[in-house]
């Protein structure tokens, strides 16, 4: 077979994946748009004292069973991002989004944005806005690594010298 015969043919199988990749892209979608507004439909602001926050995988977190049941199997073993919160009297575990989670400061007292057991945005108590903390790119934690390894290396040699 030629060389422009198998080009052809893996152009096609391509071209097939791309259509199929496109379809699937706009059904999940429009899902997750559905999900998104049912979660702003169900949506309350209630206070809450944060008591601790932890990534856990689905099954160990606490949850009711419904909740278990109702995710895909192979979601329950993943980690997920859980708070533990004192809503009035009552101890609850909550799932929260990923770019909240980092938000969430611990042994604090916050507004929460609550669609059942899953928290879609947080405040400070008094209309606050809680920034999360800047996260060090890997260049950052690797130079300051080589400084604090630096600094041990002379610290022993400084010690070394003085003895004598």
């Amino acid at each position: 077979m030629p060389g422009w015969g198998i080009a052809l043919i893996i152009t096609a199988i391509m071209l097939a994946v791309l259509a199929v990749l496109y379809f699937v892209g706009r059904r999940t979608q429009k899902k997750q748009a559905e999900q998104q507004e049912q979660i702003e439909a169900a949506k309350q602001t209630i206070n809450i004292l944060v008591i601790s926050k932890k990534k856990l995988k689905l099954r160990d977190a606490g949850l009711p069973q419904a909740v278990l049941e109702s995710t895909a199997r192979w979601m329950r073993g993943r980690k997920v991002p859980v708070i533990q919160a004192k809503v009035g009297p009552k101890v609850m575990n909550f799932l929260a989004e990923p770019k909240v989670y980092d938000m969430v400061p611990v042994k604090k007292e916050v507004r929460a944005d609550i669609s059942g057991l899953y928290i879609i945005n947080v405040r400070g108590l008094h209309g606050n806005v809680i920034t999360p903390p800047a996260k060090k790119s890997f260049a950052t934690k690797i130079n300051d690594k080589m400084k604090s390894m630096s600094a041990s290396l002379n610290e022993g040699s400084d010690k070394g010298k003085k003895k004598k």
